[in-house]
């Protein structure tokens, strides 16, 4: 693509964030102003993809509240092979479609649709690894987390990332994920989960 395919679009929009490892790293990626959206902090990307140094390579992962798309972007620059990008605000999803060009991902998707909707859309597919960051206060985490493990959507010994405001008491997550880490950073508190069976 073009990089000025949106007449200078990307680098209008001033909200960046970098990119930490792998073949993108420290190359810039641009976000919108949206409610709700917040970058996942670079202490916390490195603390993850430190959980996950033997998992990424060759991985099929699902961004769910794609939001910055620093998670996705950032799996996809260290190896994985696919990554689908779910986010509702079509500007937001413009961004990262940008993005997505600009570095030509080709391995990435790039989704404009409801969370729920498109997680009861699926049909066959099965992800590895998922990251959901939803907005805070919106009661999106423990309701997205059952509607994971009844679409058949993850695999065998599927890893599950969640991040979400420190106050939230995280109790009705499907009986079979087990918790591997959590972290906490400022205000965000940060689980890993993997199926057990």
């Amino acid at each position: 693509m073009d990089a000025n395919r949106y007449g200078g679009w990307l680098d209008a929009v001033i909200n960046k964030i970098r990119i930490i490892g792998g073949q993108w790293r420290s190359r810039l990626i641009s976000f919108e102003d949206a409610p709700g959206l917040r970058p996942t902090p670079g202490r916390l990307r490195e603390t993850l993809f430190n959980w996950l140094q033997h998992d990424v390579v060759g991985s099929e992962c699902l961004d769910l509240f794609a939001g910055s798309g620093a998670l996705g972007f950032e799996a996809a620059s260290r190896g994985a092979a696919r990554v689908v990008q779910v986010e509702l605000n079509s500007r937001v999803c413009a961004c990262l479609g940008g993005n997505r060009d600009v570095l030509n991902a080709s391995q990435i998707k790039v989704v404009n649709q409801n969370v729920e909707s498109y997680l009861n859309g699926l049909c066959g597919e099965k992800f590895d690894l998922v990251f959901m960051d939803p907005p805070f206060g919106k009661a999106y985490v423990e309701k997205t987390c059952q509607q994971l493990e009844m679409t058949g959507c993850l695999s065998e010994y599927a890893k599950i990332y969640i991040e979400a405001e420190k106050s939230l008491e995280l109790q009705d997550v499907p009986i079979d994920w087990a918790l591997l880490k959590s972290s906490k950073a400022g205000d965000v508190v940060c689980y890993l989960y993997q199926r057990k069976s």
